[in-house]
């Protein structure tokens, strides 16, 4: 009987769930203090439990709140507070020597990972329901957690340690926390600090034409005319070249971006390494909204690249360009000299098709005319008086002399029904 006995105990050990382990147990009730903000349970545990210490939960454990996202969850304590936006627990362990800088297995802080974990804006959850819905949408207690690690001396400055090198403001961006901008400045966050492609915030803000975010940064001095060193885009021309693609046009974006920009001191007429303005990318795309924009902030028209090629060819690019009449005339009164070709003497793609022979003959032909004095002084006064100054000129000027430079086209006869697809 006792060998019996002694074989049955045998297999109650043998079978015995890990779960049942001290340190699992402890681990367990570390994790669900956290996410309770327990925090006298928390103080009694971490006398067992070294603070950046990961607590690591059997698969088959269900949490407080609910079942574990992962098979098996391995987790620093400090980074669980902050992905549930925990703000006790948060506070509790930074007291008890938690380290703000220790990294999970990707490489980030823990002050980046409550980034990439920020709440959720719902536009459906009105009142969330349920403790998760809760903590997806919680924007107030994920404040208060940042605002608790840049006391405790997150670094707002130090660089994601992955391929990126992101800091936290790129990253606020990368994950539209807008809400977390102003909170890493105020810190001492740089707001032009540069990442691994040379981009600061507000390029990558520009470029996913974020107005919030772009006016946020540009609040905090932000330079709205710094250009990544290669290919040299300011967030004028990236802003520009996002308004201007088929996505930008299709939601009608980006012009309150771009108009933010310039008025405060975007540059209109940089050009990039290779001699592009904003213009260049504006006409290419061929959004009337974008030009005319530019147009009014004094765009000039006759700026060449370094391949010689001038805003009229970038629009010439593309002959779904040509549709729109009346902005191909605009651009085309104030174009002088008007290039056709580029320096290896190719000509505009758009207008290479046969149907549109009669177009680009006639397009060579204007090239190759000179104009008369009065038509380049005409030409001249349209790019020096921007669309927001014509009206005043309108003003100043007899109405007959006026009505010559701005209301009578004299390259109306490019413009007939069987030349412009």
């Amino acid at each position: 009987m006792g060998n019996i006995t002694k074989r049955r105990s045998l297999v109650a050990d043998d079978t015995q769930s890990p779960e049942d382990s001290p340190a699992i147990t402890l681990h367990t009730n570390l994790y669900e203090a956290i996410i309770k903000e327990d925090c006298t349970a928390i103080k009694a545990l971490l006398r067992n439990h070294p603070v950046d210490q990961p607590l690591t939960i059997p698969s088959n454990h269900t949490c407080y709140t609910s079942p574990l996202p992962q098979p098996t969850c391995s987790i620093i304590p400090i980074h669980l507070a902050v992905k549930y936006h925990n703000a006790q627990s948060l506070l509790c362990l930074l007291k008890h020597g938690a380290d703000p800088e220790v990294r999970d297995t990707g490489g980030l802080t823990t002050l980046e990972l409550m980034i990439v974990h920020w709440p959720i804006t719902s536009t459906t959850w009105t009142k969330p329901g349920n403790r998760i819905q809760r903590i997806l949408t919680d924007q107030d207690n994920a404040e208060t957690c940042l605002r608790i690690l840049c006391e405790y001396g997150a670094q707002v400055n130090a660089q994601a340690d992955n391929s990126d090198k992101v800091s936290p403001l790129h990253l606020a961006i990368l994950y539209g926390t807008y809400p977390v901008l102003s909170i890493l400045v105020q810190n001492g966050a740089q707001v032009n600090a540069i990442n691994e492609a040379s981009m600061t915030p507000l390029h990558m803000a520009a470029d996913i034409l974020s107005k919030d975010m772009i006016e946020t940064l540009i609040a905090y001095d932000a330079n709205v005319n710094c250009a990544i060193s290669s290919p040299g885009n300011t967030a004028l021309m990236l802003a520009v070249c996002s308004a201007s693609s088929k996505a930008g046009r299709l939601l009608a974006a980006g012009q309150s971006c771009i108009h933010l920009l310039l008025m405060h001191g975007a540059k209109v007429n940089a050009q990039n390494c290779e001699g592009l303005t904003a213009l260049h990318e504006a006409c290419f795309g061929g959004r009337e909204a974008i030009i005319n924009l530019l147009l009014e902030f004094e765009a000039n028209v006759n700026i060449l690249t370094r391949n010689g090629e001038s805003p009229i060819y970038m629009y010439l690019q593309r002959s779904s360009n040509l549709r729109d009449k009346t902005l191909f005339a605009r651009l085309l009164c104030r174009t002088y000299p008007l290039r056709l070709t580029n320096k290896q003497g190719i000509l505009p793609t758009g207008i290479i098709p046969q149907e549109l022979h009669s177009l680009r003959q006639a397009l060579i032909n204007l090239s190759q005319k000179p104009l008369s004095l009065e038509e380049i002084c005409k030409k001249i006064i349209r790019n020096l008086c921007s669309e927001k100054h014509k009206h005043h000129l309108k003003q100043l000027l007899p109405v007959k002399i006026w009505s010559s430079i701005y209301c009578c086209y004299d390259l109306a006869f490019l413009l007939k029904e069987d030349q412009v697809p």
